[in-house]
């Protein structure tokens, strides 16, 4: 019996349900509104404002239903900016499913050839979605997770700390804090206390912004560059 189930959340976009954590993967107050809010406005274009890159790498823990990463793969398109994408899912949602979520019903015509290019895209190696945007998805856990590239944007949008605790200790988080360059964004839903004195602890400068539907308040952090002794 197939754990998840589709649920509709209250801006009508879609969500999954995962009956064995009793967790969805999406904010059930809006999928699409929350992904558009933390990972594109407080994450990507946040970054875009202070340092108008035109190439940039981004790591997301969690790739799930793959609506964040199609989300920022029509920005790369819209604002002719180079983006390799690398997600971590060590448990791919049930490829069955992915037609049945409405996502691409409220985005441009064609979201839909782009969203099922992102889930048939092969794993543990780069694939060019389209000119502006290449997508590497591993099936590997954060703790196993190991990169010599350098990223400049963090999308973390693991399973809630209370579901997944592992994954939001000061070892795994410090794991996506290493690769991310100076100046470089850490951004997700959560505002728990503790992984904001992670960050902290880890030489990030931590804030606390206003959250989507349904969270009063979300994390954003950027990575301060040390001071040579």
């Amino acid at each position: 019996m197939n754990p998840l189930k589709i649920i509709e959340t209250s801006d009508g976009s879609h969500t999954l349900y995962n009956a064995v954590l009793d967790e969805t993967y999406h904010s059930t107050h809006g999928a699409l509104t929350e992904s558009l809010h933390v990972f594109i406005k407080e994450g990507l274009h946040h970054y875009l404002a202070q340092k108008k890159s035109i190439v940039l790498n981004i790591l997301e823990v969690g790739f799930g239903t793959g609506l964040n990463a199609l989300l920022t793969c029509l920005e790369a398109e819209k604002l002719k900016i180079q983006i390799n994408y690398h997600s971590l899912e060590p448990f791919p949602v049930d490829i069955a499913l992915l037609p049945q979520l409405n996502y691409t019903n409220a985005l441009v015509e064609n979201s839909q050839q782009l969203f099922s290019a992102l889930h048939a895209s092969v794993w543990e190696q780069p694939v060019q979605i389209i000119p502006d945007f290449i997508l590497t998805k591993s099936k590997v856990s954060l703790t196993a997770f190991k990169s010599s590239q350098e990223f400049d944007i963090v999308y973390f949008d693991a399973f809630a700390p209370r579901k997944q605790p592992e994954l939001w200790e000061r070892e795994a988080i410090e794991k996506v804090i290493t690769p991310l360059r100076n100046e470089g964004v850490f951004v997700t839903y959560s505002a728990m206390g503790a992984l904001k004195r992670n960050l902290k602890s880890l030489d990030m400068l931590v804030e606390s912004i206003p959250g989507p539907p349904g969270k009063r308040e979300m994390t954003r952090a950027i990575k301060v560059a040390k001071e040579n002794s």
